[in-house]
């Protein structure tokens, strides 16, 4: 279990994680926080780039499933609603969501991935259950302690500013 605030890797959207990039990185498993990742944190409307990508993301051998640690009922709704596995009240950064779904897939952890837009929260978590962390833009940080949170973050995209994804 490493203790890591350094994402593995980082790119500036969800979108930006092609199918072919995935199997290039050999991830099988993309597992994807909820608010911000996907959706901003006042809508469960997913822009019209998220929906073609999930749907091109249906055609490929990858497994999607949101891990988050929401404990409200949209997550479950846009899930089912998009055809996507979720595991709700995860508790990043917490390894139990994450291992759960691990369990759930029959997928090692060499071959999977979280994709999140906080580093205390995803990328810890990510890190300490021994995956790939993959650090997004928060899509809209829409109050102060977002805002807030994410200047507290910017020592360490610095820092890991040379694991960019390269597009």
């Amino acid at each position: 279990m490493s203790f890591s605030l350094l994402p593995t890797m980082m790119t500036r959207e969800l979108t930006d994680l092609t199918p072919e990039f995935l199997y290039k990185h050999n991830i099988r498993l993309l597992m994807m926080d909820f608010d911000n990742t996907i959706v901003p944190y006042v809508t469960d409307n997913p822009s019209r780039k998220v929906l073609q990508w999930l749907e091109k993301m249906s055609e490929y051998e990858i497994q999607l499933c949101v891990v988050s640690n929401s404990k409200k009922d949209r997550v479950e709704i846009f899930c089912e609603k998009h055809g996507i596995d979720c595991i709700t009240h995860a508790g990043k950064p917490g390894t139990k969501g994450i291992k759960a779904c691990l369990y759930h897939y029959g997928i090692q952890e060499d071959f999977a991935a979280l994709v999140g837009d906080q580093i205390y929260t995803d990328v810890l978590g990510a890190n300490r259950a021994g995956i790939r962390s993959i650090l997004v833009k928060s899509i809209k940080n829409h109050n102060f302690w977002l805002a807030a949170r994410h200047v507290l973050e910017l020592p360490f995209i610095f820092f890991a500013k040379e694991r960019r994804i390269r597009l």
